[in-house]
């Protein structure tokens, strides 16, 4: 973890059971990447275009994409995490690894996207970044509109959610601390793998999206894309120096914890304390 040179955690922590905290110069009303919680953004929309008609849970990926047909790859697959389809693309690199990674690229993969599974779609769970890069093309494909959109229509709005976005101010976003205070400079999510894990947000937004998910239950049931651990359904996310989790359970408690500069399992453990701290009344 690169940002492990600077030795600051800037860190914000917003739950049921305290005030927000902040330390080391984070904020609550500053843009933050928030990495994989996109993922939640994406598969909720997923599951409100089905409910509005637009889509089907079940259609297959070359419905919407041109994909070779037959890959038994449906957009719930890919929700899932079950689409067989590896963690992440081919050819990274390394200090801004999804950089390169447009839409041109992501469309010459779907023409071979049968040759990209590594196990039959539907059978086994695992993560994938790329999938949800295919599935946030498909829902585009379908709407007519681009990502923000979408899911602005379909999200964002219904949640009355303002502060999130995929290229907000940069004046309004904090980046992580560097050698002699410099910011680090943020990994580039803003193309094919966006749906993935390239929204920013204000740490008070990314707890409204759980807590309104999760809790209030204001778009019906929470989406396949959310992880379950017992009574815990949880997200996670870490782009190049910056790490999140958030969740609630059924009892009614919820967490979030974004830090800069962190050991992306680190903020993890943070944030059971905190849930763990909520049960126990400390």
């Amino acid at each position: 973890m690169t940002g492990l040179l600077a030795r600051r955690i800037p860190t914000c922590v917003l739950s049921d059971a305290a005030p927000p905290a902040v330390a080391d110069g984070h904020a609550v009303d500053r843009f933050v990447q928030i990495g994989s919680l996109t993922k939640v953004v994406t598969g909720t929309a997923l599951t409100r275009m089905a409910a509005a008609g637009v889509i089907a849970l079940d259609d297959p990926v070359e419905r919407w994409l041109p994909a070779p047909p037959g890959t038994g790859i449906t957009l719930l697959h890919l929700a899932r995490h079950t689409s067989g389809l590896p963690r992440v693309p081919a050819g990274l690199g390394l200090r801004d690894p999804y950089a390169a990674f447009d839409r041109p690229a992501l469309h010459r993969l779907l023409t071979g996207l049968d040759t990209l599974v590594t196990r039959p779609p539907g059978q086994e769970e695992e993560y994938s970044n790329l999938g949800y890069a295919v599935l946030g093309e498909a829902l585009t494909a379908a709407s007519g509109a681009s990502y923000e959109e979408l899911v602005t229509e379909y999200v964002l709005r219904p949640l009355d959610i303002t502060e999130m976005a995929a290229s907000p101010d940069p004046d309004r976003r904090l980046l992580a601390p560097g050698r002699f205070g410099r910011p680090r400079r943020p990994w580039t999510m803003d193309g094919a793998i966006l749906p993935a894990g390239g929204l920013w947000a204000t740490p008070r937004a990314a707890a409204d999206l759980v807590v309104r998910l999760l809790l209030e239950r204001r778009l019906g049931e929470p989406a396949p894309s959310w992880q379950i651990s017992g009574t815990l359904r949880w997200h996670n996310g870490a782009t190049g120096d910056a790490s999140l989790f958030g969740g609630a359970t059924d009892d009614g408690r919820w967490v979030l914890v974004h830090r800069l500069n962190a050991v992306p399992s680190d903020t993890d453990r943070a944030a059971i304390a905190v849930l763990q701290q909520g049960r126990t009344g400390a």
